[in-house]
């Protein structure tokens, strides 16, 4: 790998992880948890395999991640993050958050994976309602189903199947997040294609701004 050659920590720390696909190797276990090399490289389309191996014997070197030989009923090698790699989370939570301005639209040829949803759903949603009812939303981009789960105060993403959701959002990425973000009214989003099932006043707990954009 390349390095910058810099007695900076800026420098040190891009050597480790400024290389292109790095930080999202990372993004991915962050949001996957730990995964098989196959689940790895769906969530990173695009890169090809022998790229991908060459990433991760760089990361692991330097301490980033691990492969961990699970016992039944998994039966297979995880890779996960270390405690050093977990401590990139509010970095690349920071990161994701300033490239917030750069969604306005999907570019055309744009790829999108569902767990993808756990950034703006950490950045965006909170329960106004704590001591409310728990709910949950399941939300179908065209990629596998995922799930809002608002409990015991909390909103998280999750990429388990979860029986009968109370909620469902069926649409575009660009519109799911539009209307997750309050971007986007539940009305615009209709409009544009969102298709709804169930109590959408459920939204007014956790969306910012959607009782003012609602339809009511």
């Amino acid at each position: 790998m390349k390095t910058y050659g810099q007695y900076c920590a800026a420098a040190k720390a891009l050597d480790v992880v400024g290389d292109r696909w790095s930080l999202l190797i990372v993004r991915e276990l962050l949001n996957q948890g730990p995964c098989r090399f196959t689940d790895l490289k769906y969530g990173l389309p695009g890169i090809p395999p022998n790229l991908l191996s060459s990433r991760l014997r760089h990361l692991e070197s330097a301490g980033v991640v691990e492969r961990r030989a699970e016992p039944p009923p998994v039966a297979t090698t995880l890779i996960h993050l270390t405690g050093m790699g977990r401590e990139l989370e509010p970095v690349v939570h920071s990161l994701a958050e300033w490239g917030v301005r750069f969604m306005a639209t999907m570019a055309p040829g744009d790829v999108f994976r569902s767990q993808w949803l756990g950034f703006p759903v950490s950045l965006y949603l909170n329960d106004r309602e704590p001591h409310g009812q728990d709910f949950t939303i399941k939300v179908d981009t065209g990629d596998r189903p995922a799930y809002i789960e608002v409990r015991d105060g909390s909103v998280r993403l999750r990429l388990e199947t979860m029986a009968e959701p109370d909620l469902i959002l069926s649409g575009a990425p660009d519109i799911v997040l539009g209307l997750l973000s309050g971007h986007l009214s539940l009305s615009q989003g209709v409009a544009s294609g969102l298709e709804v099932s169930g109590p959408t006043a459920l939204l007014d707990r956790i969306v910012p701004g959607y009782a003012a954009t609602s339809l009511g």
